[in-house]
């Protein structure tokens, strides 16, 4: 990346100073490629655990954990790495989680063991926790405003060609691959990574730090470890009940830390999670129903493609078919949605896509004993992507408008943060629901592995409808929530155009 006095074309002290305007696309296709490198690896990985558990002998707790692992440190740090981009420089830091993604990337590739896999996944997730938040943040800061929105639009939109297409490229591949290609899962980021770096070098030519700028370390260590904690103490019951001795010590340790967590952000110059955000009501319930909606989407997203390989025996490339729906839909009705929103408010349309979003996971639970994936699975998946379409936008219209314009970047990272928690704590916690119900339907192994007994296909089929039930539950929760919460956009700007105006 160099480093030279700023020429003539950039001069001057203003925030859209990170590279000569011809200079901006490059910036944006860097963005997008570091981001496709997340994208990719979330919707492969779901698809490739499976084969990864037969590969490493792997059990079903360890392989929520080679999920989790990525969302702990993800979760946890992904404020503190937003911070620390400010403090040193946005493109340098950016660079250092791209590179740190690439080189724990590559330990995955390699991995001879579950549990050296896991500690791979681990770091991913802080090389990413430092990567995520410089996307958007280096389109802002290469972009002018009337440039912005266009370039943010085609960022999300490019997010959702390579969140379709990745589950897609990772099922042929692993269906005609041979057992160990989920290995090239990870081994393909080392090619891309690095043209990030590259065109990254070469076109930033300012990337001012803020020595003035703080970044909360206890509080990231706090919440890493309090979340860590609670995470394990809701993981462990593969061949056990739901609660134990040991499950009841780490939850308390969990706990204790979180409740140290909120007094050093009570008290910190620079918190990664201001709480005082949470004294509006509004603010607090869009990140509630973010929690439940999000918590669903993430065990459908991470136990569905082992319940339908592992269970029914189809093969990868037909389960990356259940998250095409999801892909289309979200790339089709989000920019309507997001009009909506702006017009008529985001509690309408959170409560229908929270309605809708429960009937797919109902019908997911109803038809799981039919093992009838492309007749009954890949329909109910379809209302999966109609529901999200119709929340995913309105979510960031009532988070947004919950605040004053000065907070919002603040706000849209603490809601980032709540819905990758989401998701760690629903792998948690259901794949131990899961466990339990394998069990006690009298299951011959391990939900999500190869068998051919007649009794896992059964167990699985039993643990595939609680799961889905219990997903379709916490959605209708979200409507109730939705309906009564009054949450709604900012109106009461006049110049605020709104979200749709920046993904349309």
């Amino acid at each position: 990346m160099t480093h030279r006095s700023a020429p003539e074309h950039i001069s001057g002290s203003g925030p859209y100073t990170l590279c000569a305007p011809e200079g901006r696309k490059f910036i944006l296709f860097a963005a997008i490629l570091a981001s496709g490198l997340g994208f990719i690896d979330g919707s492969m990985v779901a698809i490739a655990l499976p084969g990864m558990r037969d590969s490493l002998i792997a059990t079903l707790v360890q392989a929520q954990w080679i999920s989790n692992a990525y969302m702990l440190t993800l979760s946890s740090l992904i404020l503190v790495g937003g911070a620390i981009g400010d403090r040193f420089g946005l493109a340098k830091v950016f660079a250092f989680g791209i590179s740190l993604f690439v080189v724990a990337s590559i330990a995955c590739a390699l991995a001879p063991t579950p549990q050296f896999l896991i500690g791979a996944r681990g770091i991913q997730g802080i090389g990413a926790a430092f990567m995520v938040p410089g996307s958007l943040a280096l389109i802002s800061r290469a972009y002018p405003p009337e440039e912005r929105g266009r370039a943010i639009g085609i960022w999300a939109a490019s997010a959702a060609i390579t969140a379709a297409l990745g589950p897609i490229i990772g099922g042929l591949a692993l269906t005609y691959g041979g057992p160990e290609t989920w290995r090239w899962i990870f081994a393909i980021n080392l090619p891309l990574g690095g043209l990030a770096l590259f065109v990254l070098w070469s076109k930033v030519e300012q990337d001012p730090a803020q020595p003035e700028r703080g970044v909360d370390f206890p509080g990231g260590i706090l919440a890493t470890l309090g979340l860590g904690l609670i995470a394990w103490a809701l993981t462990g019951a593969e061949h056990g009940d739901l609660v134990d001795a040991r499950a009841l010590a780490y939850g308390g340790a969990g706990l204790a830390a979180l409740g140290a967590f909120i007094w050093v952000e009570a008290r910190s110059p620079h918190p990664m999670m201001p709480l005082d955000l949470f004294s509006n009501r509004h603010f607090t319930i869009a990140n509630i129903v973010s929690f439940f909606i999000y918590f669903s989407f993430s065990t459908i997203s991470m136990y569905l493609p082992m319940a339908v390989i592992g269970g029914w025996g189809i093969t990868e490339i037909e389960a990356s078919a259940a998250y095409a729906p999801l892909s289309f839909f979200i790339a089709t009705l989000s920019g309507l949605a997001g009009r909506m929103a702006d017009r008529y408010g985001p509690a309408p349309l959170l409560v229908a896509g929270s309605l809708v979003l429960a009937g797919g996971y109902t019908a997911l639970s109803l038809v799981a004993h039919t093992q009838n994936f492309w007749g009954a699975v890949v329909p109910a998946m379809c209302l999966q992507g109609i529901g999200m379409a119709l929340v995913v936008t309105p979510l960031s219209t009532a988070v947004m408008g919950s605040v004053e314009s000065h907070k919002t970047g603040t706000a849209s990272g603490v809601n980032n943060a709540v819905t990758r928690m989401a998701g760690l704590i629903s792998v948690a916690a259901m794949g131990s629901v899961i466990a339990v119900t394998y069990g006690a339907e009298g299951g011959g192994g391990s939900f999500g592995e190869f068998n051919d007994m007649p009794s896992h296909a059964a167990a699985s089929n039993a643990a595939f409808a609680r799961f889905a039930a219990i997903a379709a539950i916490l959605c209708l929760i979200s409507a109730v929530i939705s309906l009564f919460s009054g949450v709604k956009g900012r109106p009461e700007d006049p110049h605020d155009k709104g979200i749709a105006s920046i993904v349309s």
